[in-house]
């Protein structure tokens, strides 16, 4: 475990801003996990839990608790014959490696997705067709300080959802069943999926992937564009003219420019379509 104080969160979350958390710590165990929890009760402190850091906007303020990173030292991926078993802290894209490596379909969709297994879940992660509740079989979770184990079908998964957040659990690792395929047939579907990725997403600026919820009947970047509102920009903090379902930092961003193009943005497409966008970004600390 490694422990980091007054550290600046732009070093941590992929819109590459924020300000400072008063501590950081690098865990790579569930034990490490909980021992931490139980000081942060016991001193009534604030804490927050992350993975890659790709959905997620910190305040310029920064945030006055303790952080509790879940990534590389905590990443390790494990073969079965029907599946993997992955920690929270692995990559997607390195999960669809060890996947594609040993001839196992069913995980291409989540090679391109920027975040960990542990935020994955949570969130449901998907893209192209694909969920991450089509592919657990169980999750383990650390809940009222024990690791306990939960069936995917019991992690009520829907759009962006799961029943993580609702009970205040932890993700630390979980089981993918998978299937059997061609090796170079997977690898030319993640590589298919990789070029559109590329193609039609603004991956050579720093972002939080889709920022806004697709609203139901609606697409969220379609919205946005039909409301004029591609290539806008406060400050260093702009829709993406690529895809205005992405807002990007050009470089020298605050975390308050992008909070307040999320604002803009949702005023403006409520104002015309009367539909209120709903992000997908996780918020922490003081923004007003």
């Amino acid at each position: 475990m490694i422990h980091l104080s007054d550290e600046p969160m732009k070093n941590h979350t992929t819109f590459r801003v924020g300000g400072n958390a008063k501590d950081l710590y690098l865990v790579d165990s569930a034990d490490e996990i909980i021992r931490i929890l139980g000081a942060c009760d016991e001193n009534g402190t604030d804490y927050y839990i992350i993975g890659n850091g790709s959905n997620l906007l910190v305040s310029d303020k920064g945030f006055d608790g303790t952080i509790i990173e879940i990534s590389k030292a905590m990443s390790g991926i494990k073969q079965y014959p029907d599946g993997l078993y992955a920690e929270a802290g692995a990559l997607l894209s390195n999960i669809a490696s060890v996947a594609r490596d040993n001839s196992m379909t069913g995980f291409e969709f989540a090679s391109g997705i920027p975040g960990t297994l542990g935020g994955a879940v949570t969130m449901n992660a998907g893209a192209y067709g694909g969920e991450m509740k089509d592919v657990v079989e169980y999750v383990d979770v650390i809940e009222n300080g024990r690791v306990k184990r939960i069936d995917g079908a019991d992690m009520d998964f829907s759009y962006r959802h799961s029943i993580v957040s609702e009970r205040n659990l932890i993700v630390v690792g979980a089981k993918l069943i998978l299937g059997h395929g061609n090796k170079e047939a997977i690898s030319g579907l993640m590589k298919e999926l990789k070029d559109k990725r590329n193609e039609k997403q603004p991956v050579e600026f720093p972002s939080a992937g889709s920022t806004f919820k697709r609203p139901p009947g609606y697409f969220a970047g379609k919205l946005i564009m039909d409301a004029g509102l591609k290539g806008f920009s406060i400050g260093g903090a702009e829709v993406s003219s690529k895809h205005a379902g992405f807002i990007i930092n050009k470089g020298d961003a605050t975390a308050a420019d992008i909070y307040s193009l999320i604002k803009a943005v949702q005023d403006k497409v409520d104002e015309m379509f009367g539909v209120r966008l709903e992000p997908e970004v996780k918020m922490l600390g003081e923004f007003e």
